[in-house]
């Protein structure tokens, strides 16, 4: 009986063995025949009662830590002007006072005075979502359209392919010095990203530094518009090259993807935000807003910032598209604006971009203390070498190049000039700590290499950069000592002298003819712009709206002086008014 009942027992559980077996097999397929719904997409966890009320406190923390170093720095610049200290660009100052700040705040907390850790932590989020937008976005606005568009080509080829020479050179250099066990090896990818993250070069100091040799128009545009073009460029090239961290295709289909990749990254960008700034401009030159500057100015910074959050959307790189959106408002849309709006847009542009200049150069310095660092000597120095040998690479070569097809040649000074000038800013740093890399080591290393390659360029080579005008620009020097000139490389004290003149022209449609007519010169874009686009996109004004224009900034001005008069010292005032009369 017990032989019997095992045999039953062994056969019941083979039954059941089998049908669990076929049960599991067949539920594959039954669900491979239905569509499986959609995932729905995650929503973030919102913090509710004690942890909001910490989450807040510690955001205000932050912002007011954020206010009270940009305060300190605003003193700094002021001193700066005011003590006639030209000779110092304003980032050299700016990073150097973020270091002495960084030490300061290490000290307590050592004495355990205080805890600023998070506060001073630099988040790249914040970086590419309030900082860098309007510093990219101020600069398109205030290119000097006429040199920009007729040296459109020269610029594009600085940009692009010198970019694209810089981050081969760097990125190739580091992983074939590392696959020699000559420096800390890394993959070709990683080595690509950190080659184009390093490669974006700061347009405020190189501006700076440009407006202080009072070189020639085109020869100062060349390198501006490479500048501001060369930061959009890289963060699409390191973009790109993090898209395939995690790609398991090798070869020539790697570097075809990756072409694809930019190509789309690159023209769809630049298309969606010249898209968006013509039209901004049909709608303001349709939708007269000119009698209610408020509402005008408010569309003004909708479209400002609408590119960049439609192509971070839908994946596409918004600094690139945010720069064209600038270019093409500040060339079309601009004027179809009221004299009083730009004037307005344009002073707060330059103090919005101001501020988060100097914001950034200044956690610049703080960060010196405020992250764990990985350092190697042998690694640091050859990437130092490599940054300086692309972007000679980048610049003798094609300046060669293009000196074959221009009116204005490119000397060697220039070029080594432009050579030296070539900073590196905050950009390549927060690009640094976008990158998620693994392990953490790599990461602190890249992280690390990367603020002493800015450091250096910024300290070292911006500081030098005055003793090498005085030293390659030997007759100018010595005319400007006799006529008692100094170099200013003040940006702040040179955009506040004066608003630009191309900013506030105003044309009736028979002015407008009339110089069109007289400029007969005009050839390619230039000429299909003046006959076609611009009068397309911009209105005509008529002389009742000059005249309406004109009453609207006297009132606004005797408004504003009659309010002056009334103050404390106003009988004074009078006194000395009758005085000068």
């Amino acid at each position: 009986m017990t032989e019997k009942m095992q045999v039953i027992r062994r056969k019941a559980n083979d039954t059941d063995n089998y049908s669990n077996e076929t049960l599991h097999s067949t539920t594959p397929t039954t669900k491979a025949t239905t569509p499986a719904p959609p995932t729905p997409k995650p929503i973030l966890p919102v913090q509710t009662g004690v942890k909001a009320q910490e989450e807040e406190q510690s955001s205000g923390m932050t912002i007011f830590f954020s206010l009270l170093v940009i305060g300190i720095c605003i003193i700094l610049v002021h001193l700066l002007i005011k003590f006639k200290l030209h000779f110092l660009p304003e980032s050299v100052a700016v990073v150097s006072l973020g270091i002495l700040m960084g030490g300061f705040i290490k000290i307590i907390e050592f004495q355990e005075l205080a805890n600023w850790k998070e506060e001073e932590m630099f988040r790249p989020n914040m970086f590419f979502l309030l900082l860098l937008p309007p510093i990219i976005f101020e600069s398109g606005y205030s290119l000097h359209k006429g040199n920009f568009f007729q040296n459109i080509g020269s610029i594009t080829l600085f940009a692009v392919i010198g970019t694209a020479f810089s981050a081969f050179i760097v990125g190739g250099g580091i992983y074939f010095l590392g696959q020699a066990d000559v420096i800390y090896k890394m993959t070709m990818t990683d080595s690509f990203a950190f080659g184009s993250l390093i490669s974006a070069v700061d347009p405020v100091a190189t501006i700076a530094i440009f407006n202080a040799l009072n070189v020639d128009p085109v020869l100062n545009m060349l390198v501006f518009g490479e500048s501001i073009l060369n930061d959009a460029v890289s963060i699409v090239l390191t973009n790109t090259a993090e898209g395939f961290f995690s790609s398991t295709v090798t070869g020539w289909e790697t570097f075809v993807q990756a072409l694809g990749y930019f190509l789309q990254m690159f023209f769809g960008s630049a298309a969606l935000g010249t898209l968006t700034g013509l039209i901004s401009a049909l709608f303001l030159k349709h939708f007269d807003l000119r009698k209610t500057p408020s509402l005008e100015f408010g569309m003004m910074i909708i479209f400002a910032y609408l590119p960049y959050g439609l192509a971070e959307g839908i994946k596409l790189s918004g600094i690139m598209s945010i720069l064209f959106s600038g270019i093409v408002m500040s060339h079309y849309t601009h004027h179809n604006l009221s004299p009083v709006t730009q004037i307005l847009m344009q002073q707060t542009l330059r103090t919005v971009a101001f501020m988060c200049e100097t914001c950034v150069f200044a956690f610049l310095g703080l960060s010196i203390f405020s992250f764990p660092h990985k350092f190697e000597i042998s690694f640091v120095i050859w990437c130092i070498v490599l940054v300086l040998l692309g972007r000679a690479v980048n610049i003798f070569p094609l300046s060669f190049l293009l000196n074959f097809f221009r009116d204005h040649k490119i000397t060697p000074k220039m070029m080594f000039i432009m050579w030296f000038s070539g900073l590196r800013g905050a950009i390549p740093y927060a690009l640094s700590l976008h990158l998620g890399l693994e392990p953490i080591e790599k990461r602190q290393l890249i992280g690390t290499t990367t603020i002493i390659i800015v450091l250096f360029t910024i300290l070292l080579m911006g500081g030098g950069t005055m003793p090498l005008i005085r030293l390659m620009d030997i007759e100018e020097s010595q005319s400007r000592r006799k006529s008692k000139k100094d170099i200013n490389l003040s940006k702040t004290e040179k955009m506040g002298n004066a608003i630009e003149s191309e900013h506030l022209s105003e044309l009736t449609e028979e002015e407008y003819e009339a110089q069109i007519y007289q400029r007969r010169d005009l050839k390619g874009f230039m000429w299909l712009d003046a006959k076609y686009l611009n009068p397309f996109f911009t209105r005509r004004l008529t002389q009742e709206d000059l005249l309406h224009g004109r009453i609207q900034m006297k009132t606004l001005t005797n408004k504003w002086y009659e309010e002056v008069r009334q103050g404390p010292s106003g009988s004074e005032d009078d006194a000395d008014e009758a005085e000068l009369l």
